[in-house]
């Protein structure tokens, strides 16, 4: 090969490259779209399950067909008649709002104490708090029941959130986190102007962290709708159930050992699940922001 001929196979080897590149994007592109649709079908097919076969009458609740026939939406009016579910939605975004205000503003207070405060045994006390992850929350239930039991309020909502007051570890670790990855220089020139830790907290401090809060506020607002145990302990008063508690009694009436109507029940379970993803779908921006904020 002459010197002339080189640079031209160079030049059509650097071409063929160059087409092969874009190929070998597209199908890694292919593939990974499709490896996500694959994915979120499967997570999706649940829910998709659940909302058909709250539509189907009795005998084709379990026929696995996505497309009810016929259509039955009388079993939402049936379980919305026969339980005080309106009661129990209202009972939990109560109870739900406490405890996720609770235990955002007890942790964010704790976390920034961890972030900027240095004092002695600091990771020691930090370190203790994270072990308390740890403790699995059967081995408490007695004793924080015998608590509430001793002051009189083991029977009323009050439990149900105002264990949030003490924080939370995991949530504690997360703003800390965030804390930490705020500019240094802003608190200083706080500082300078005479801004108290009070107010560098409210008026520094929480502003820059809002991604980080609403997280936590919607990951405890989940936990306390979602939660059964501590509703089984404590309430007593059907005026008083969260809605899992609701749904336990109409599992009990209309499921298991009821009249095995569980149309109904998957029903009253579907109007359960719609808050929540109406929550995430409008708080998902904020999970996003969250998670970039925390990677600078």
């Amino acid at each position: 090969m002459s010197l002339v001929e080189a640079p031209a196979a160079a030049t059509v080897a650097e071409k063929a490259d160059v087409v092969r590149e874009p190929r070998a994007n597209v199908s890694a592109r292919v593939l990974s779209v499709l490896g996500l649709v694959l994915t979120a079908a499967a997570f999706t097919y649940p829910l998709i399950w659940l909302v058909s076969a709250s539509l189907k009458d009795r005998a084709h609740v379990f026929d696995n067909a996505l497309i009810p026939d016929p259509v039955a939406f009388a079993n939402y009016v049936y379980v919305w008649e026969a339980a005080p579910l309106l009661l129990w939605i209202v009972n939990s975004v109560l109870v739900g709002l406490a405890a996720a205000a609770a235990a955002t503003l007890s942790s964010a207070v704790v976390a920034y104490g961890f972030a900027r405060f240095r004092f002695r045994g600091r990771n020691v006390m930090f370190g203790l708090v994270l072990a308390t992850m740890m403790l699995p929350s059967a081995v408490t239930m007695v004793p924080v029941y015998l608590e509430w039991h001793a002051v009189g309020l083991a029977t009323t909502q009050i439990p149900l959130w105002a264990q949030n007051l003490f924080g939370s570890a995991f949530y504690i670790f997360l703003l800390r986190q965030f804390f930490l990855g705020l500019p240094g220089e802003i608190f200083d020139a706080a500082k300078v102007d005479g801004a108290g830790h009070l107010r560098t907290f409210v008026r520094i401090a929480l502003p820059l962290t809002v991604p980080a809060l609403i997280v936590v506020f919607v990951f405890e607002l989940k936990a306390a709708w979602t939660d059964l145990i501590k509703p089984l302990i404590y309430l007593r008063d059907a005026d008083f159930y969260t809605l899992p508690r609701g749904l336990k009694v109409i599992l009990d009436r209309f499921g298991e050992g009821g009249e095995s109507q569980w149309e109904l029940v998957l029903a009253a379970s579907t109007i359960a699940t719609a808050p929540m993803i109406l929550l995430f779908l409008f708080a998902q921006r904020y999970f996003v922001r969250g998670l970039t904020t925390q990677s600078r």
